[in-house]
Formats: C-alpha cells, sequence, structure tokens
C-alpha cells in the first residue's frame, strides 16, 4: 500500500466497530477499501465489510497532523500515550490506575469478547468461534487479555499484588501470563485453554516466579 488512506477514508476506518472491525460506509466507500487491501467483503450474508490486518494497522495508527503554524506543546502533566483515544482495551495488568468492577465496564468487556467471537466465526476459515482468528495473532497480548477479562479474572492495578499480568515475549505467538500465586495462574491457565489458547507452566530461572506461555490454538 503505497498511499495513504483519504480523509474520507480513514473516517470511515477510525468508525469501524471495535473488535470486529465491521464498517459502515457507502458502496463507493467500502469498494475503495477493499481494493486497497484495507478491508474485505464477507461471502456470506449480509455480506459485510470488515477491516482486513492491514486495515487494523490504519485504525491504530495516530491520524497524520494537519498543517498548522507549530508544534503545539504537550503539557508537563500529559503525554500523548496517556490520551484516552475513546477506543476499548482490554486491561493487561499494571496500569497507571486500577479499574473498578463497574457494571458498565463489564459490559463493556462482555460485548467486546462476543464480539470477538464473531469475528471469529466470520474470519476463520472453518468458521469456528472456539479457536483464535488472525486479529488475535496479530494483538496477542490484547487478545489474551480481553479472553481473561471476560472470563472474570481481575488485572493486576499499579501494586501488583493482586492479578493477572499478560506481557509480550520474544517467542512467535506467544504472551507470557504471570499471577501472584499458583492457583489464580491455574486458573487463568483454564479460561486461556477454553478460549482456544495453548498453555504450559514455567520459572523464570533468576526468581523462581512461576508463569504461563500462552500461545493460539491452530486447531
Amino acid at each position: 500500500m503505497s498511499r495513504a488512506p483519504t480523509a474520507a477514508q480513514r473516517r470511515v476506518i477510525d468508525d469501524a466497530e471495535p473488535v470486529t472491525g465491521r464498517l459502515r460506509g457507502t458502496p463507493a466507500q467500502l469498494a475503495a477499501l477493499v481494493k486497497r487491501g484495507l478491508a474485505f467483503r464477507h461471502p456470506r450474508p449480509p455480506h459485510d465489510h470488515f477491516l482486513t490486518p492491514a486495515g487494523h494497522q490504519i485504525r491504530e495508527a495516530p491520524p497524520e497532523p494537519e498543517p498548522g503554524p507549530g508544534p503545539v506543546p504537550v503539557p508537563a502533566t500529559e503525554t500523548p500515550a496517556a490520551a484516552d483515544s475513546g477506543v476499548f482495551a482490554a486491561r493487561v495488568g499494571g496500569e497507571a490506575e486500577a479499574v473498578p468492577a463497574e457494571p458498565a465496564r463489564a459490559r463493556e468487556v462482555h460485548s467486546a469478547w462476543q464480539g470477538l467471537l464473531e469475528l471469529r466465526r466470520m474470519t476463520n476459515p472453518d468458521g469456528a468461534a472456539d479457536r483464535p482468528c488472525g486479529w488475535e495473532r496479530t494483538h496477542l497480548v490484547r487478545a489474551a487479555a480481553l479472553a481473561l477479562e471476560a472470563a472474570g479474572h481481575r488485572p493486576a492495578g499499579p501494586d501488583a499484588t493482586e492479578g493477572y499480568r499478560v506481557r509480550a515475549t520474544p517467542q512467535p505467538e506467544a504472551v507470557a501470563v504471570s499471577a501472584p500465586d499458583d492457583g489464580t495462574l491455574a486458573a487463568c491457565a483454564a479460561t486461556l485453554e477454553k478460549a482456544g489458547w495453548q498453555t504450559g507452566a514455567h520459572t523464570e530461572p533468576r526468581t523462581r516466579a512461576r508463569y504461563l506461555l500462552a500461545s493460539p490454538r491452530r486447531r
């Protein structure tokens, strides 16, 4: 893809449904995104359009700044990384602020998980919803964290005294999941395996801390 999407195409991409990437737009807009490899038309009725992995990357990238008189300094109390994008994100554990178990958050997580199951049905070649899909394989940490949070596990707070943490690893298609005790770690393993991941328990040589390596199951 040599050219950045147009402003109108970027708006359609930015308005895609969280997690599923379902698109809404005019037939011409959707066709243009398909032609550029940023979307695909589902073969089964109602033939909705969804973002491809390349489209998801565009959606998650910050928009190009518009020309202006000069750079605007960022206040010392806020950084671009701390700004709220308004897009749903599962809690990976260790966020700066602990997230209370509010009903609104529970509904948001449930909706995201159901959307991910639908994305599995629509994008896995055999329509299977019990096995991770391509989006999950390109967003390993977020996908594993969503499976855990949707099952009711609590993410670790800033002090990391309780709850799970999901982190990237150097290994391809593998994330590390840690928890403060063996019981919580075993419960996380059971949840991930039920969600279509394969897990293995390991011990960190230096600290002797136990953790899981989890990978999306292919079959």
